[in-house]
């Protein structure tokens, strides 16, 4: 069985589509279904159903794509670890990283990195918190950036910041006048809120509710920057970490200390087990060293 014959199934299988998978392998479309069809052949059974506008997967072929995946991730540890032998500190790193995020940390510490190893390709992603995990274990990414707790018995994390939430206001709201306040206190507000695929929005939302109350989302947004505009505009109140209110327009705004602060703690995680190659360790413990 030649690899190539499951590294192509694998990405119908991801695409669903015959056509955007033969555009992201630069091969002809014909030259996919044949292989794919030959695959099928040596098996002796269907791996995809293409009865359907989107190619599914078939019972036979959701097993298959598990292993392949499994398989085509061992060979990819193999290079990995044979290109750093030879080439020790040259690598591509791949890094998973929330939108928000990128603002806040990544532009200092990805300079500072890439002045003490020139020859290293980073490559950033961006993803929602709430899928990094994922996209982590299937190895999409070599490190991602998440929201803390996760499964230790899954990931290891390098902790990158540690804050607490602060609740912004605008500056002539009644809640401005307020040194600190706590989240039971804001039951009746109307939350500017990030979307559902954010891990902030759950975070918020759980904590409301072991305060005592449902939070009242007016409005939801994947950009720090229009939340903010949002509530600049007294069109309600919103949750923001430590470090994000410092970018805060501050002459519409005010900054209100929560009693009780709930925790906001950022950190790089990679797979359990997996092969780490140098290039990636390196930028960890650059991590750990400036942060």
């Amino acid at each position: 069985m030649d690899v190539r014959h499951l590294h192509y199934f694998t990405e119908v299988a991801k695409h669903k589509n015959f056509t955007r998978a033969s555009e992201a392998l630069h091969i002809s479309q014909p030259s996919l279904s044949k292989m794919v069809k030959s695959l099928e052949e040596e098996l002796g059974t269907p791996l995809l159903d293409r009865s359907f506008k989107k190619v599914e997967l078939t019972d036979a072929g959701a097993i298959v794509y598990e292993q392949a995946e499994s398989i085509i991730a061992s060979l990819r540890d193999l290079s990995n670890s044979l290109y750093d032998l030879m080439h020790l500190k040259r690598g591509i790193i791949k890094i998973g990283i929330p939108p928000i995020i990128g603002t806040l940390f990544f532009p200092r510490i990805i300079k500072s990195f890439r002045e003490q190893y020139p020859d290293v390709q980073i490559q950033m992603i961006e993803y929602g918190a709430k899928k990094m995990e994922k996209i982590v274990e299937q190895g999409d990414v070599d490190v991602g950036v998440v929201l803390l707790p996760v499964n230790e018995d899954m990931f290891s994390f390098t902790l990158l910041a540690k804050e607490t939430l602060q609740l912004i206001v605008h500056k002539n709201h009644p809640l401005a006048r307020h040194k600190s306040i706590s989240l039971q206190e804001l039951k009746n507000e109307t939350f500017i809120s990030f979307h559902e695929d954010f891990t902030m929005y759950e975070m918020v939302y759980n904590e409301c509710l072991k305060s005592g109350f449902e939070p009242t989302i007016g409005y939801k947004s994947s950009q720090w920057d229009f939340i903010s505009e949002m509530v600049a505009a007294n069109l309600g109140i919103a949750l923001f970490p430590y470090s994000l209110c410092e970018k805060i327009d501050l002459e519409q705004l005010t900054v209100v200390e929560l009693e009780n602060g709930i925790p906001w703690e950022l950190a790089l995680i990679t797979k359990q087990d997996r092969y780490i190659s140098y290039a990636t360790q390196a930028f960890i413990d650059h991590i750990k060293q400036t942060v």
